[in-house]
């Protein structure tokens, strides 16, 4: 199996380090994000891995080369001329994917103790394209799940703006973790270009498609997005 890291994102949440270095090599306990996420794929056996960069995107592939690639395999997927999210990302390095039946994508500024290989097996079982991580916790902007946990929309808390997808109640609020294991069904005839998110490339699927979440909630989980949280994650991952 292979799998994608977000790391090409400006990471304005960690200003002022991300003033003079990508967030992806922002340290816990001495071993960088992009360290942290590349190990935690080879515990569940991911030694193929596709990597996005634009902020400060050669301090990334000077990192992977002199450790390297941390024992994996390593591809970089360049987005210098322009970031394009986490939707045009995944577009751009679709061919990466061809012949695998799914495939994980995660962003590289989370940390979590999230048994992947449960989750691969939740989505190998059922009949949905898509498997999202989610968990109830506090989150401005939230997915939008039916009684079976099948993805029916997004809302953003704080504006009240809901965007809906299919017909569905009640309806269950989760905070969407950045994991995510999809089948190629994702990536056949994308209808956006240039720069999107996954939230767009998923509310258009889900309205023909079954895209389900997988809730963790329970698990160790932090959005390392700010240096507070980079606090936080040092004393639980040790």
């Amino acid at each position: 199996m292979k799998a994608m890291l977000f790391a090409a994102g400006l990471g304005s949440r960690l200003k002022p380090f991300t003033d003079h270095a990508p967030k992806a090599l922002a340290e816990v306990n001495g071993k960088t994000l992009l360290e942290h996420n590349i190990r935690f794929l080879q515990r569940f056996g991911i030694y193929d891995v596709i990597v996005n960069v634009h902020h400060f995107a050669g301090m990334i592939e000077d990192e992977l080369f002199e450790h390297d690639n941390f024992g994996s395999n390593i591809t970089i997927s360049d987005e210098r001329a322009e970031v394009l999210e986490t939707g045009g990302g995944l577009k751009k390095a679709s061919g990466f994917f061809n012949g695998e039946a799914e495939f994980v994508v995660m962003n590289v500024d989370v940390l979590t103790n999230l048994d992947l290989e449960k989750m691969i097996a939740a989505r190998t079982s059922g009949e949905a394209i898509a498997t999202l991580a989610v968990m109830k916790r506090d989150s401005s902007r939230q997915l939008l799940f039916d009684e079976e946990m099948t993805l029916c929309g997004w809302v953003n808390n704080s504006t009240n703006q809901e965007r809906m997808a299919r017909n569905a109640s009640p309806l269950d609020p989760f905070a969407f973790s950045g994991i995510q294991v999809l089948s190629q069904t994702v990536l056949q005839d994308i209808p956006f270009d240039g720069k999107f998110s996954l939230i767009d490339l998923y509310l258009h699927l889900a309205k023909t498609h079954i895209l389900k979440g997988y809730d963790h909630t329970g698990n160790i989980f932090i959005d390392v997005g700010k240096p507070g949280s980079i606090e936080k994650a040092e004393y639980l991952f040790q």
